[in-house]
């Protein structure tokens, strides 16, 4: 998902510009949505937003807080290889860190990478 505050955003300027009343927002805002933030909206209690200013409020309350739990670099570190996980699932956890991370070095990614997996050809390749 992107910003939650630019999503919204967008949404407000094309709505406003068609200037559609605040039934309509209530329910076009839900068409732009995806994946968590649909599933979010599909469990709202019936009859449980009365204007779109509500949904807005509720909308940045639940998925801004999410959005500020920004990851750094050195997070990466933290990634380990269990004794038991495979390399293919590692590479695919420690690849959905990195695009957790905005503007991520490419030192920050070898050293990760130098870092986490478990003993064996692979590290070993890394570490040279």
């Amino acid at each position: 998902m992107t910003d939650p505050r630019h999503h919204l955003s967008n949404f407000k300027r094309k709505i406003y510009l068609a200037d559609a009343s605040d039934v309509t927002r209530c329910k076009a805002f839900p068409t732009t949505l995806t994946k968590a933030a649909m599933k979010w909206f599909d469990n709202l209690p019936p009859k449980s937003i009365t204007y779109f200013d509500d949904l807005a409020r509720k909308f940045l309350t639940r998925f801004s807080i999410q959005k500020d739990k920004i990851k750094h670099a050195p997070s990466l570190l933290r990634i380990k290889q269990e004794a038991r996980e495979t390399l293919w699932d590692y590479m695919k956890m420690f690849n959905k860190a990195c695009l957790k991370i905005q503007c991520l070095p490419t030192e920050a990614v070898i050293m990760g990478l130098a870092n986490g997996p478990k003993e064996g050809p692979f590290s070993q390749s890394i570490s040279k």
